[in-house]
């Protein structure tokens, strides 16, 4: 099953009840956990903000890619989207992190298609197969609808995953369903590659930031991702994500996070994303406070396990490689964040999604 450590008193996360217990004991609760887009709501400025958002799509500068096209009349370009959200599948999540997952789950909302194109994407069935994933275009409303079925099923928040190119959209069924009473924090999870002026704009909109911060040098993010300047642009995001949230993570009486940023590390063979120096980078320009979510999890899918195209992407990493990056941590005095256990992910975070209402294995199919 997934499991994952919580650094600093290094406590295991299984079983939950034991993690939250002790998240209450490691920080003060804080009573200001309502979503902050309620308060935009009530004064009007949440439209304002969609409205804004919405009018980048005329020419569209969403993400760094700049391409241009007017995707309000459904023109497309690079990620082969237009003025609708595609969503592949949307459902209770249990393989984030734990005080993301509590016991009812994330609230995940796969969107279809990517800004980037990582030739080891474990998504690759609805991030790179836009022929197929048209069909899977749904209206705002519906959007909403999806948010307020998984917040009547239990989940502790919405997850939205691959969220960058459709930020105006999301924006748009975040307005529609707290009209209609949605109360959940909102989870940005995105690799990282995202516009510091749509970001600027999600600003209190979105509750917590969750990048995957893919790559240390631009070299590895043309290869790997097929998108140019990815350093520069990720950390230029990821420093925005931080002036809005700081380093504090916000818990809620129930242990699970409301508000904050935890920055993302998947640990990749061969040392290819550079993760000390990422961590590096968050200590020094931003700070050893923030919070770090190092993955095991990698695995050679989609095109990455085709040796003679990516021989170094081409298997699982060594429990070297992974100790290595552990002590890496420890040597940084970075202590805030989670770790997964090497080999602890090995199968669940294989998703087909042929199957749209369970693409991934539930966790607690997994717990004995």
């Amino acid at each position: 099953m997934p499991r994952w450590i919580l650094r600093g008193n290094w406590l295991d996360a299984s079983p939950r009840k034991k993690l939250q217990a002790n998240i209450k004991k490691l920080r003060p609760v804080n009573t200001k956990q309502s979503p902050r887009y309620l308060k935009l709501l009530a004064t009007n400025e949440l439209e304002s903000r969609v409205e804004q958002l919405e009018s980048l799509l005329s020419s569209c500068t969403i993400c760094p890619k700049l391409c241009g096209n007017d995707r309000l009349n459904d023109e497309i370009a690079a990620c082969y989207s237009g003025r609708l959200p595609i969503v592949s599948s949307y459902t209770p999540h249990f393989g984030e992190e734990p005080p993301l997952v509590g016991t009812g789950g994330a609230g995940n909302i796969f969107f279809g298609n990517c800004n980037l194109r990582c030739v080891y994407c474990q998504n690759y069935q609805i991030s790179q197969t836009h022929k197929e994933q048209i069909k899977n275009e749904v209206t705002h409303e519906r959007l909403a609808e999806m948010m307020l079925e998984l917040q009547a099923q239990g989940c502790h928040n919405i997850n939205f995953v691959s969220p960058t190119h459709f930020a105006p959209q999301m924006a748009r069924g975040i307005l529609i369903a707290a009209e209609q009473g949605l109360h959940l924090p909102i989870v940005y999870n995105t690799n990282a590659y995202d516009s510091v002026e749509v970001l600027k704009m999600l600003d209190r909109i979105v509750d917590v930031y969750l990048p995957d911060l893919k790559y240390a040098e631009d070299e590895a993010g043309f290869l790997y991702s097929k998108v140019r300047s990815y350093r520069e642009c990720s950390r230029a995001a990821i420093s925005e994500m931080h002036r809005q949230t700081g380093d504090e993570l916000v818990y809620g009486e129930d242990g699970l996070l409301k508000r904050g940023l935890v920055i993302r590390l998947l640990v990749l063979p061969n040392d290819i994303g550079g993760v000390r120096e990422s961590l590096e980078w968050i200590r020094d320009e931003l700070s050893p406070g923030v919070a770090v979510s190092l993955m095991a999890q990698y695995y050679p899918t989609n095109v990455a396990g085709m040796k003679q195209r990516y021989a170094l992407l081409s298997r699982r990493i060594t429990e070297s490689e992974w100790l290595r990056t552990v002590s890496a941590l420890d040597e940084l005095e970075m202590e805030e964040g989670w770790m997964q256990e090497f080999d602890g992910a090995a199968f669940y975070y294989r998703p087909d999604f042929n199957d749209r209402d369970t693409p991934f294995r539930d966790v607690r199919d997994f717990q004995s």
